[in-house]
């Protein structure tokens, strides 16, 4: 079974892609001290799935990236205590729905997982994906935000 426009859940879904998960879980980035207050309080609800979790924890072992063996499962854990992962079955776009194309293929994930689990946001970085933000809610789906745009006002 998949998912097209789910009925939305109770306390709003948020979508996070990997660099914002970086700058909320390793930079502390004061940009996404708003999303992390937000997510410690439970006012929204960060999703995954499987493909986006598996980049994260790759990107964790990148060279570029500031962070050793002693460090990595203590940020590895805070993602894993803050972003809810969902199955395969709430995080599948149904083969009919549509969704603007992304030019790095790698990013279309996020934006599926955003339009299957009936997330209100997509929070990102990637310029790829920010270029979509005016077809996806053109279309009437979802924002794509950088972190500073977006705000608990919203919800």
């Amino acid at each position: 079974m998949t998912a097209d426009h789910p009925v939305a859940p109770s306390v709003p879904r948020i979508v996070l892609d990997t660099n914002v998960c970086l700058d909320l879980f390793l930079f502390n980035d004061p940009h996404c001290a708003h999303l992390m207050l937000a997510l410690r309080n439970g006012s929204v609800q960060a999703v995954t799935r499987d493909d986006c979790r598996d980049e994260w924890r790759r990107v964790l072992h990148y060279p570029q990236v500031p962070i050793d063996d002693a460090t990595r499962p203590a940020v590895s854990a805070a993602f894993d205590g803050l972003i809810h992962h969902l199955d395969a079955e709430e995080s599948t776009v149904a083969d009919d729905a549509w969704l603007p194309r992304c030019a790095d293929p790698d990013d279309q994930k996020f934006l599926e997982l955003t339009l299957a689990s009936g997330a209100r946001w997509l929070i990102s970085k990637d310029k790829e994906l920010l270029k979509l933000d005016w077809r996806s809610r053109a279309a009437g789906l979802f924002p794509i935000l950088l972190p500073q745009q977006w705000s608990r006002t919203l919800i």
